[in-house]
């Protein structure tokens, strides 16, 4: 007896048992003649007395949905692997471990079918038969699994896309290209280039390992150069080159480890004195640990559900003295409520983090200007799980505290003030938001997903020195908060989410860079 699923438009599952497994690919006719000169049918007697009724066997899908559901006892002999040329069996074989534990046919083919999806996320075939087919004669009651692959005849892919990066709080072209499966292990190659508006240029190579000595994660390695001009907000560049390694669990935890070479300079050498503390070579070596949940319907239009992040991490792990030694926690919270008319969706979020020193004599340390918090940019407010960075109305780097750079004949000559002051970042920062988003009535923009939302945002920043006791206190906090609201157009695309805002700034201060008037935003669902 023999029965046929379909997991997939390229991934299939058949059937094909003559002890347990009823066929549905054969007609009712020749199902019956084939009943009938069988001389051993106790299976079959079983099935039918636990339908109560012959009738399935006219209805093949109604008896295969049945005999899913009956315990009938099973367990699987031998699990065979074929077409695949360049793909270690190990590899395979790894996927079935659960498969071969089943003791009834609702567990085998539940088993089967969750082994097939992980195949599929593999990504290194086109197609992937599974079959089952009765056990030897003289083992009743077992099962062989049959896997047939076939694997990519192009194991290389190439991509462009519009990516935003909460790392430099803007957006930037990307290009990767990847090699998958070479050394038969379903790994993958890539290289990856990028640059931005705003001077960040990147290039980098990684392998990840989806399957590694059978450790619960996927292995994630990369090296990268990377490059940023922060002259027009901060008087510094930084040159940052990295080692970093890291096991990605499917269950949504990251934990990584990342060996940094960072230089910072003054090409201009008018830089404050506040940078100018910071400038030259150091080095970190940090543990990160990530947390991230996302049940929303939409990366890009979220409708409704939640979303949640944590991110840790501790620099500062080695002998070394002069390591940069510092504990950085960001949180991020989201969720979408359906409101009904107009396809309407109320989405809410906060962000929040901390950076504070650590090690011998750490109260008259400073934190790395490069991991502090900034906020201000073009990043979308509904998307991103990225930490407190976004208040519209804000440019980069335009919310929190500022110091005079250096007297020089080119600053004191700029007419623009914003030119004469270093943007210093804060070590706490928290932001929030509340966005509605809602259908044009026109059928045009519908049918292209173009709609509307209304925003109102707050923001705030400090750094350690300015904090004590006696001003952490709700009213100073609230007295001290920026706050924004606004409204636009949005325009969602296969790569990215474009945003159109006019945004009205109702609360800042002296050191800040708010401005009202139009503001674009780009997001990206990756």
């Amino acid at each position: 007896m023999a029965g046929e699923a379909a997991s997939s438009s390229k991934h299939e599952l058949k059937d094909e048992s003559q002890e347990h497994f009823p066929d549905r690919s054969q007609n009712a006719r020749l199902m019956n003649s084939q009943r009938k000169e069988q001389q051993v049918a106790g299976d079959e007697e079983e099935v039918e007395e636990a339908t109560g009724d012959p009738e399935p066997w006219e209805h093949p899908e109604r008896l295969f949905k049945k005999f899913a559901e009956q315990p009938l006892n099973v367990r699987v002999h031998d699990v065979k692997i074929n077409g695949n040329s360049r793909t270690k069996d190990s590899v395979i074989e790894a996927e079935f471990e659960n498969v071969k534990k089943v003791r009834t046919s609702k567990e085998l083919l539940k088993q089967v079918s969750l082994a097939n999806a992980r195949l599929e996320s593999l990504g290194i075939f086109e197609e992937c038969v599974i079959t089952l087919e009765p056990g030897p004669i003289e083992l009743p009651g077992t099962a062989n699994v049959i896997v047939d692959v076939k694997e990519l005849s192009r194991p290389y892919s190439g991509a462009f896309g519009v990516y935003s990066r909460p790392e430099t709080r803007s957006w930037t072209f990307e290009g990767s290209l990847k090699l998958k499966n070479l050394l038969g292990h379903a790994e993958t190659w890539d290289g990856t280039g990028s640059c931005g508006w705003d001077g960040m240029t990147e290039l980098s190579a990684g392998l990840h390992y989806p399957k590694f000595k059978k450790l619960p994660a996927a292995l994630v390695t990369r090296a990268s150069v990377f490059n940023q001009d922060w002259m027009n907000f901060s008087s510094y560049t930084e040159k940052l080159v990295s080692l970093s390694a890291g096991l990605v669990a499917a269950d949504n935890h990251d934990l990584s480890y990342n060996l940094t070479w960072r230089t910072l300079q003054d090409p201009e050498g008018n830089a404050s004195r506040s940078i100018r503390r910071q400038l030259g070579h150091s080095l970190l070596s940090a543990l990160k640990y990530t947390y991230k949940i996302d049940r929303r319907d939409s990366p890009l239009r979220p409708t409704k559900g939640y979303a949640f992040k944590s991110v840790t991490q501790v620099a500062g792990l080695g002998p070394d003295s002069k390591l940069l030694r510092f504990v950085r926690q960001e949180l991020d919270l989201r969720c979408a409520v359906p409101l009904g008319l107009f396809n309407s969706t109320l989405n809410l979020g906060i962000s929040g983090g901390l950076i504070i020193p650590w090690g011998a004599g750490f109260r008259e340390k400073t934190t790395p200007i490069s991991n502090r918090f900034f906020i201000g940019g073009h990043t979308s407010l509904v998307c991103g799980l990225h930490g407190p960075v976004t208040v519209p109305g804000f440019p980069t780097r335009g919310l929190g505290p500022m110091e005079l750079k250096r007297a020089s004949t080119l600053v004191q000559d700029s007419s623009d003030p914003d030119k004469k002051r270093d943007s210093l970042g804060g070590d706490l920062a928290f932001t929030s938001f509340a966005d509605l988003s809602f259908d044009f009535p026109f059928n045009f923009l519908r049918e292209q997903e173009i709609h509307g939302h209304c925003f109102v945002s707050a923001g705030n920043l400090f750094g350690l020195p300015e904090l004590d006791r006696r001003s952490l206190t709700l009213a100073n906090l609230w007295a001290s908060t920026r706050v924004s609201a606004g409204a636009g157009i949005v325009i969602p695309t296969k790569l990215f989410r474009f945003e159109l805002n006019f945004c009205h700034v109702f609360r800042q201060f002296d050191d800040d860079r708010g401005k009202r008037g139009f503001q674009f935003s780009f997001a990206s669902p990756y």
